[in-house]
């Protein structure tokens, strides 16, 4: 029976990418964990895996396609002693036409909580329905059919799954919804209307009503990518459900800048290369990790029911990208070195730039920072970037006249603001995480204990 190879879902929170290009071409050998094509994301380019043997039929949607569904079918495995062209043709559709399980295995980091990979269904074989699953059961359900089920109001938990090993599809969320069984109830229809209004696309002036304001040749229209849409999504979300509060503190760098000169010439040398190079932000990274430890009240995040304490300090750092910014994310930063810190940054800020990073590596964390310095802002206040409850914007370090004891006298200064969630953060314990920073800042060896 012929096998369907379909759209992964790299994230919970994917709904479609583009198929970057296929490393196989039409006849060629797979086995599990071959890779054969690669996955671009908004963030991230993924390889994708085989999880099944056979040989590649046909391929349904050729490399360089943008905007594939998740789920959708992109190409047809046919199994070990299957000829090819019959597979080719038959498959793409299983029992009432709805599209096999995929043959392709994503990351076992990036999969949807509540959604376990499954090895692909031979598409030919009829599956009678699994019964609805009872409660605390586990539930397995495509991507889509949870979205289209939340939109509806459907409790996936009460919909009969016909797809393989019992999974529901969309195909039977439909069905639930035209026969009115699988409501949500009272108390949960809310909650699923909520959760699914933050991911309508943000609105804004329509092509006719912008163009009309500018003479016709004057200018071009660039088509958003997917990361600029992600980026407008949340920044709106972020700017509509959170309540930023602002706090801005001036901090010495003179100590720091010493001690960092003192440290970097002091590195050992391996193949006559120092083994690090200790920059201004791997010391302001240590020194937010130290601060949220110190004050561990501010390392939050808000949900509606609990306020999440954090156990470790994960300082993503916002890296400008073509097209966008990502942050991938420094893990347990109290507790590493500064090289160490500095070496892994050095990592994630490559692997950023050339969109390798993995999910894990960028999503999450438990706050951030976004450094304008190298660029010669003074300041700026950054906007909070959810499930975070603080974000330190940071400016230039620049010599400004300071009053010491009574005198007057030149310091290198760098203004930083503290931008939080007030839901979460209040201005007091915002500026108290700030003291924190600037003591570590400005008393840096602090950050060597």
């Amino acid at each position: 029976m012929p096998i369907n190879i379909t759209m992964p879902a790299l994230s919970p929170t994917m709904e479609e990418g583009n198929l970057a290009k296929w490393l196989v071409n039409e006849g060629d050998k797979i086995g599990p964990g071959d890779i054969i094509a690669e996955i671009e994301t908004d963030k991230a380019t993924m390889e994708v895996e085989a999880v099944d043997e056979g040989t590649i039929a046909k391929i349904v949607v050729p490399g360089g396609t943008e905007g594939v569904k998740v789920n959708a079918l992109i190409a047809i495995l046919a199994e070990e002693g299957e000829s090819v062209d019959d597979a080719a043709k038959s498959g793409g559709e299983s029992v009432g036409g709805a599209k096999a399980e995929a043959a392709v295995e994503a990351p076992k980091a990036e999969a949807a909580p509540v959604d376990k990979p499954v090895s692909a269904a031979n598409s030919g074989a009829p599956a009678a329905p699994t019964p609805p699953a009872t409660s605390g059961e586990r539930v397995f359900s495509s991507p889509l059919a949870r979205r289209i089920a939340k939109e509806s109001g459907l409790d996936i938990a009460a919909i009969s799954g016909s797809g393989p090993h019992g999974r529901v599809v969309k195909k039977d969320v439909e069905a639930a919804i035209a026969s009115g069984t699988g409501k949500a109830t009272a108390a949960a229809a809310p909650e699923a209307a909520a959760s699914a209004a933050p991911a309508a696309a943000p609105r804004g002036m329509s092509d006719d009503a912008v163009l009309k304001m500018f003479d016709e040749g004057s200018y071009e229209l660039v088509k958003h990518d997917g990361m600029r849409k992600t980026i407008a999504r949340r920044l709106q979300e972020s700017k509509q459900t959170i309540p930023h509060f602002y706090v801005t503190v001036d901090c010495e760098l003179d100590a720091l800048l010493a001690l960092r000169s003192q440290l970097n010439k002091g590195a050992p040398l391996k193949d006559d290369k120092p083994v690090y190079k200790l920059s201004v932000n791997d010391m302001v990274i240590k020194a937010l990790a130290l601060a949220l430890r110190d004050v561990p009240d501010a390392n939050v995040s808000w949900t509606d029911e609990n306020m999440v304490k954090h156990k470790h300090s994960d300082v993503g750092v916002a890296v400008s990208i073509p097209g966008g910014l990502i942050t991938p994310i420094i893990r347990q930063a109290e507790l590493k070195t500064l090289s160490a810190i500095s070496g892994e940054m050095k990592d994630l800020g490559k692997r950023a730039k050339d969109r390798k990073l993995k999910p894990e590596e960028y999503q999450g964390g438990t706050t951030a920072v976004s450094n304008m310095g190298m660029m010669g802002v003074k300041d700026f206040a950054a906007v909070v970037n959810p499930p975070h409850a603080t974000i330190l914007a940071v400016g230039a370090g620049e010599q400004r006249p300071v009053v010491k004891d009574g005198a007057l006298a030149v310091a290198t200064v760098m203004s930083v603001t503290l931008s939080t969630d007030h839901r979460a953060v209040d201005g007091a314990l915002g500026a108290e995480l700030l003291a924190a920073f600037k003591g570590y800042i400005e008393s840096p060896m602090g950050m060597l204990v």
